[in-house]
């Protein structure tokens, strides 16, 4: 997903309140560690072992098992990086870079490495139950898509950058429930139901402020559950088949009095009949009863006059 330019809004204008500030410089930063392809090393060693095949033949075994306890801890300096994972080096408690380079490789044997995941995770979260703009009770989740582009700062600034993306994710979508309504509180409102592209980049926007102390990227984040509460649901419902019921019959009386208009003035033009507003006014309403009526109507034929 495409963030908006200004970090400090919902992407409409509308300041982001409690927000985690930037972590600027005073993070961990990523760098690359030094580290050297492992097949040549390999051949290096495998040298050295003839070395001190030699040596202990020729009679000189004293250097050939110095030699050889050097060769064995300098084994312990290789490693692999699997495709999408990184390797954060550590010597003695201080931080040395990251290996991203995928293959066999040889370091200092006296670093530390931990394997820490690169590919991209989908977190889904827990059903939430916040309120809205309005104060309505409402259930609410989203599902976020994330992956590390910081290595440093996912090991070394944040305890656990996993559980650390589940809180704030929570703590960010309690916030976005909060600044819009369940619906549209009237005409042109932004709402939770009605604006879900909105809604889901003011969503990434603020994850995308929370998650840079643990290098984290937001690349998607979206709503996978929106509804009331099950205590003011059935309200709700009732609300909404109301607005549903207003706005049909509505649109049925627009039409109608257009059809009664065309009907007055075909009869005028083509001179049918000569009505005065009396007989008017009383075609009007049985034409309005008829086409507005939920049921169809029964009419009553006159056989006679008019008057």
């Amino acid at each position: 997903m495409t963030h908006g330019k200004d970090q400090g809004t919902d992407g409409l204008g509308t300041p982001l309140t409690g927000q985690v500030p930037s972590p600027g410089g005073t993070g961990s930063t990523e760098r690359r560690a030094f580290g050297l392809p492992g097949v040549p090393a390999l051949l290096l060693f495998l040298g050295v072992a003839a070395l001190i095949a030699v040596l202990v033949a020729v009679g000189v075994a004293w250097l050939g098992i110095l030699l050889g306890v050097a060769l064995m801890f300098c084994l312990g300096g290789f490693f692999i990086v699997q495709p999408n994972q990184a390797s954060v080096i550590t010597l003695f408690g201080r931080y040395v870079g990251t290996e991203r380079r995928n293959g066999f490789f040889w370091t200092n044997p006296f670093t530390t490495r931990n394997r820490l995941s690169l590919r991209i995770r989908n977190f889904n979260s827990e059903r939430l139950k916040v309120n809205d703009a309005g104060g309505n009770p409402i259930e609410i989740a989203a599902v976020i898509v994330w992956r590390v582009v910081d290595t440093a700062r996912a090991t070394f600034d944040v305890e656990d950058y996993a559980q650390f993306v589940a809180i704030q994710a929570e703590t960010a979508l309690r916030h976005l429930a909060a600044q819009f309504h369940y619906d549209d509180p009237e005409a042109g409102g932004r709402s939770l139901r009605g604006n879900p592209d909105e809604v889901a980049q003011a969503l990434a926007q603020e994850l995308a402020l929370r998650l840079q102390h643990a290098g984290v990227e937001v690349l998607e984040a979206r709503l996978s559950h929106l509804a009331y509460a099950p205590e003011i649901a059935g309200a709700m419902l009732q609300r909404q088949q109301a607005s549903a019921i207003l706005a049909a019959r509505q649109i049925i009386v627009q039409g109608a009095v257009g059809m009664v208009e065309m009907a007055l003035a075909q009869l005028s033009d083509r001179n049918i009949v000569d009505l005065d507003e009396e007989r008017k006014a009383q075609m009007v309403s049985n034409l309005l009863v008829v086409l507005t009526s939920e049921r169809g109507t029964q009419p009553v034929v006159n056989a006679g006059s008019l008057y």
